[in-house]
């Protein structure tokens, strides 16, 4: 697999696992929990929307808190670009998540650490369009 498909596998695996945290409908709870943090490098931090710093621990720490909570909630990703040398990847895409008549976009941009097997995350940023 090409360091483009890793990165591009890993953001839309991604996005389907958490609309379906998000919705409640996993059959076994704590494999698509760790399926969702498997991706995440230990070193993972995150600036969300809202500006706020967020961490690996606290990121996996509030997902119980969400599961089930938006049963209607989708979520889909596009305008995915990709750049990358031997071992970091650099992604933009614009996640959209819809909620009854709700809808909400952000603009990210992450970087993956690259491996043999996968494209971790190591660094987001998203901010709110």
């Amino acid at each position: 697999m090409s360091i483009t498909e890793k990165i591009r596998k890993e953001i839309e695996s991604f996005h389907d696992d958490i609309e379906t945290w998000f919705q409640g409908k996993s059959e076994d709870q704590e494999a698509l929990y760790r399926q969702l943090l498997s991706g995440f490098s230990p070193d993972f931090k995150m600036i969300n929307g809202n500006s706020d710093l967020v961490t690996l621990s606290m990121f996996s720490d509030w997902l119980p808190t969400v599961y089930g909570k938006f049963q209607d909630r989708h979520v889909s990703v596009e305008d995915i670009e990709i750049q990358y040398s031997e071992s970091h990847g650099l992604a933009t895409y614009t996640e959209i998540q819809v909620t009854g008549e709700t809808s909400t976009k952000r603009k990210s941009s992450a970087v993956f650490l690259i491996s043999e097997e996968k494209a971790l995350w190591l660094h987001l940023i998203e901010k709110w369009i």
